[in-house]
């Protein structure tokens, strides 16, 4: 991660999902696209969402479970990220791949979150 990046990860995964929704209404629709962009914009949202239910957990077992959850949607959402198609757009293709390494930088972020925290606790 770059220091230009926030370490807020509650506004960084609102953005990400809100960038991934901005970045779906411009992909033109065909049949498989409009499927995938469904799953895209369901696993998008739910990085942030299972991030907020981390934070709310009542256990470090919940925490850690809640963050894998994250890490999976994350690594989700790069992956309908290169199931879309998108008809040789070079403007569509340089924002996914800017979303992708969001994405991976969020499996990485959280894949530490874990570690640390089982570090911690034993």
């Amino acid at each position: 991660m770059g220091t230009a990046k926030t370490y807020d990860l509650h506004q960084r995964t609102y953005s990400f999902a809100h960038s991934i929704r901005d970045f779906a209404r411009n992909v033109p629709k065909d049949i498989c696209n409009i499927e995938d962009l469904k799953q895209l914009v369901r696993s998008s949202g739910s990085v942030g969402a299972n991030y907020i239910e981390a934070n709310e957990s009542l256990s470090d077992k919940d925490f850690i479970y809640r963050i894998k959850i994250c890490r999976k949607e994350a690594k989700e959402s790069a992956y309908w990220l290169r199931l879309i198609h998108l008809f040789n757009d070079a403007e569509l293709d340089h924002r996914r791949k800017k979303l992708t390494v969001e994405a991976s930088e969020f499996v990485k972020i959280f894949s530490t979150i874990i570690q640390n925290r089982r570090t911690k606790s034993s």
